[in-house]
């Protein structure tokens, strides 16, 4: 997906991504490539190639203080869950136990797509950057990692054993990995209605990863991100944004909630 915002004289290139990928997916569409090239700005909700800022905010939200250990925080069940599903991955127990539930969830998520061929390095941003760094251009952040993990942290225990535990079920039938797929699937193949149907069942779904999703992750910082795209609006000549592809579909997606704010948005593909 590639909308175009403009503003008076003034231009913002908007571009779905996905942060795991395949090398297959490279080089990316001409459209997206000229409108990267035109742009003074390359603006990602990260800069992924800075590792510092990642670590600093893991030992802050991800990590429990004091020696505390995740198996005081979960009921003997999780913990047996925990346990195997680890064991499935070829990963000590004592290598996660001063994780946080969240963490570990997202932790296993993210080598379950690793195993599978999916690779962060893959990602699109790294691509964008790797694009950026032959043409000299200014990178710039919309969010931080302090931020972003701060909205995990803020999940009471009870959320956070919640989110483990259905995260742990969909490791081990299979049904993460679906997901994933089919959200990558629809981006690979710019599946606009596919993408508008995982958006629009987040609601139907009843469980904290789907609800967290859906309030935190998506309703809360897609007005946020609006804000502060509209901000580099007023005083950036041309530059191209390029943010998580689910912020940009459904009625409260980024181009809607810009367009409802008197922005002309016009989707290039």
């Amino acid at each position: 997906m590639l909308y175009r915002i403009r503003h008076h004289n003034n231009t913002a290139y908007l571009f779905g991504t996905i942060h795991v990928g395949l090398p297959s997916f490279f080089p990316l569409e001409p459209q997206v490539t000229r409108a990267l090239t035109s742009s003074s700005k390359l603006v990602l909700e990260l800069d992924v190639r800075d590792d510092a800022p990642f670590q600093a905010a893991l030992l802050k939200h991800g990590v429990y203080a004091g020696g505390d250990t995740i198996e005081r925080h979960l009921s003997a069940d999780s913990v047996a869950q925990l346990r195997s599903t680890l064991q499935k991955f070829g990963l000590p127990f004592e290598n996660i136990r001063h994780m946080k539930p969240w963490i570990v969830a997202n932790l296993l998520i993210g080598l379950d797509l690793e195993r599978n061929g999916y690779r962060r390095s893959d990602g699109i941003e790294m691509f964008l950057l790797s694009l950026i760094d032959k043409q000299a251009k200014t990178v710039q952040e919309l969010e931080s990692a302090e931020y972003q993990m701060s909205l995990f942290d803020d999940m009471t225990d009870a959320m956070q054993e919640q989110y483990l535990r259905e995260n742990l079920a969909e490791l081990s039938d299979g049904q993460a990995l679906k997901r994933a797929q089919a959200l990558i699937d629809a981006w690979a193949n710019a599946n606009g209605k596919a993408l508008d149907d995982i958006v629009r069942d987040l609601p139907n779904e009843k469980t904290a990863s789907s609800e967290f999703m859906r309030q935190v992750l998506l309703g809360k910082r897609n007005p946020e991100m609006a804000n502060k795209i509209e901000a580099l609006l007023k005083n950036d000549k041309t530059i191209f944004v390029g943010i998580g592809l689910l912020h940009l579909v459904g009625e409260q997606g980024l181009p809607n909630l810009l367009r409802a704010r008197g922005y002309e948005v016009e989707k290039l593909y």
